[in-house]
Parts: C-alpha cells; sequence; structure tokens
C-alpha cells in the first residue's frame, strides 16, 4: 500500500493506493483542512486512524520548496522532513516533491474531459511542458523529455518579480511595493492576489464598492470567492470586480507566456490550481491570450503554443500516486 498526499496552504488531499489498481483508483481518500492541524504529522495520523490500513511508502506534494528532503508549505507554518516524517509515521520511506511537480507528474494522465483547451496551437514531440498554477498562491513546473519519458522539474517561478505591461498595471505595482516591498506575480496571480488588484482599484477610485458587495465582504472569511463570483455574475454585475478578474487574467496571460518562453514549452502549457476552472469564461474572451502572445519578436512561436485548463481538482493527487506507485511521468 502506497500514501499520496496533495499538501497546500489551504487544503490536504490524501489517499491511499494499491499498485496494482493504479493511481486512479484509491482504496480510500480524504480531504482535510490544513489549518486545521499542528504539523503534517498529526493529520496524516489521523488519517490513518480513519482508514485503518497498513502503508509502507508515501509522496507527498508540498506547497512549497523541497531542498535535501526538506520543505516548508507555503502559507501555513509547517516545516517538514523526509527522515522525519518516516520515523513519526513508522514508514518505510517517505518523499517530499513539490507541489507543482506533482501536478506535472499528472498531466500525461489526464484524459480528454480534464482539460479544456484555450489555444489548440501546434505541439511539438517530445517539446517541453510548462505548468503554471494559480491557488492559494502560485506555483510553477515543467516537463522535459529524456528520450523515454517526460521527468518533472520544480520552479519557484511564481516569486519572481513582476513586470507590468500598462499603465494600471504600473500602479498597481507601486501600490504592492508600499505594503510589501518585494513584489511577485504571486501577489496579483493569486487567491491571496485577487483581493490585492480589487484594493489597489477601489482605492485608485476606479469604480464604487456596491453596498451589497461591501456586507459580503466584511462577512466573508476568504474574499476571493466573492470577487470571483461579482466578477462572472450576469444577475449583479460589479464593475470592480470585473477589471480585478480582468487585470488577474492579464498578469496570468503574460507569466504563462513568460514561463513558455523560458522553458521553450513547445509541447504545451497547463493551467492548474483551483481558480482557472472557475474563471474559464473570462480566460477564453481574449485577453488571456493576447497578453501570452504579446513576446514582441516572438509572439508567431507563441501562437503555436498549445494552452489547456486542467480541470481535474485532483491532478496533483494523481502525480503523486503516479510518483509514489512508481510510475514514469
Amino acid at each position: 500500500m502506497y500514501l499520496a498526499g496533495d499538501i497546500g496552504g489551504t487544503k490536504t488531499n490524501l489517499a491511499i493506493y494499491a499498485p496494482e489498481k493504479g493511481p486512479r483508483k484509491p482504496v480510500y481518500e480524504a480531504r482535510f483542512s490544513s489549518t486545521a492541524y499542528p504539523s503534517l504529522e498529526a493529520l496524516v495520523r489521523d488519517f490513518l486512524g480513519q482508514a485503518q490500513l497498513k502503508v509502507e511508502h508515501a509522496t507527498f506534494g508540498v506547497a512549497g520548496p523541497v531542498v535535501g528532503g526538506r520543505a516548508e508549505v507555503t502559507n501555513l507554518s509547517w516545516e517538514l522532513d523526509e527522515n522525519r516524517l518516516k520515523q513519526d509515521l513508522g514508514l518505510r520511506s517517505v518523499t517530499l516533491i513539490n507541489d507543482l511537480v506533482a501536478v506535472a507528474y499528472g498531466v500525461q494522465q489526464l484524459k480528454n474531459n480534464e482539460v479544456a483547451e484555450i489555444q489548440k496551437g501546434t505541439p511539438v514531440e517530445g517539446g517541453a511542458i510548462g505548468v503554471i498554477a494559480p491557488g492559494t498562491g502560485l506555483g510553477e513546473a515543467f516537463l522535459t523529455w529524456n528520450g523515454s519519458h517526460y521527468t518533472a522539474h520544480g520552479s519557484e517561478g511564481g516569486h519572481v518579480d513582476f513586470a507590468p505591461t500598462t499603465p494600471l498595471q504600473f500602479g498597481l505595482l507601486r501600490y504592492l511595493q508600499e505594503r510589501f516591498g518585494h513584489v511577485s506575480y504571486e501577489r496579483i496571480c493569486s487567491g491571496t492576489g485577487l483581493p490585492n488588484i480589487y484594493n489597489y482599484l477601489k482605492e485608485m477610485g476606479f469604480d464604487q464598492e456596491p453596498e451589497w458587495l461591501a456586507e459580503q465582504l466584511a462577512h466573508a472569511d476568504d474574499p476571493t470567492p466573492v470577487i470571483v463570483q461579482a466578477a462572472l455574475s450576469s444577475d449583479r454585475p460589479c464593475g470592480l470586480c470585473r477589471a480585478t478578474l480582468e487585470v488577474f487574467v492579464e498578469v496570468l496571460g503574460a507569466e504563462a507566456g513568460n514561463l513558455a518562453l523560458k522553458v521553450l514549452a513547445t509541447g504545451g502549457v497547463y493551467l492548474g490550481g483551483g481558480i482557472p476552472p472557475r474563471i474559464l469564461p473570462a480566460l477564453t474572451q481574449g485577453a488571456f491570450l493576447e497578453a501570452f502572445r504579446q513576446k514582441g519578436r516572438f509572439s508567431d512561436l507563441l501562437t503555436q503554443v498549445p494552452v489547456r485548463v486542467i480541470l481535474n481538482p485532483k491532478a496533483a493527487l494523481l502525480g503523486a500516486a503516479c510518483h509514489a506507485t512508481g510510475m514514469s511521468v
């Protein structure tokens, strides 16, 4: 039996697998609130107590950089160590991989109905593949072909310097610099970033905040779903929220194009994370692809790069299970 996990700053998905059944048919699975536990060890013990199944090996996809078998979960206070986890949980082996590496492992296992095509492009056989995922934070990874199969590589590209491309975005950069100092793409293209855009537009007087929206935001634990819902609503549209989402989509498109250039992703770019499936109508309206392709002399190249949205919310868990059970990408 193998244990696989998708460890995020907000939620954690765990599942147990039998190798003969493959990574798509877990024997037992559960979802947890990450912030409800003081450590991953405590969460896993709770899970294994519920499952009442004996596991020997585990792979955890972690929302944060993994260096030397150790990791700190971004947006969470957990510190993870492979050796400590192995000893505390009584397992024969524990492997930590970046959560976007886990998504990358899962990409090649996705079925046609588990992705939505934004740009058809012309994929090059064996070409590199980029993965960018706005969720609680912004994750990035990529896949390269080694002659027989794809190999996944981690990245912390979501934390590189934000590069504005419009006057409004230059103002957003200055606004965020005053509050955070360093401004990364994650400060904008993530669940924590959307409220930053909204607050900037509101404070600059871009549009009025409706009273009904102000009331909803005042009572919301997380303002991001409220902003997204108001942006996409046809019954009670909010200009401020729509503008917020437009900026988000433009910046995400630009950074997805940056990733495609940096790894020469002629095999395609996949958008993962929890946000893209929820804003699919906004991603298909043109602003995303315009920003994605707007790369000067390399614009024509980017028109040939396939772009797809991952619709399977458990792609990271699927990839961690592939890694845990020894399946190659």
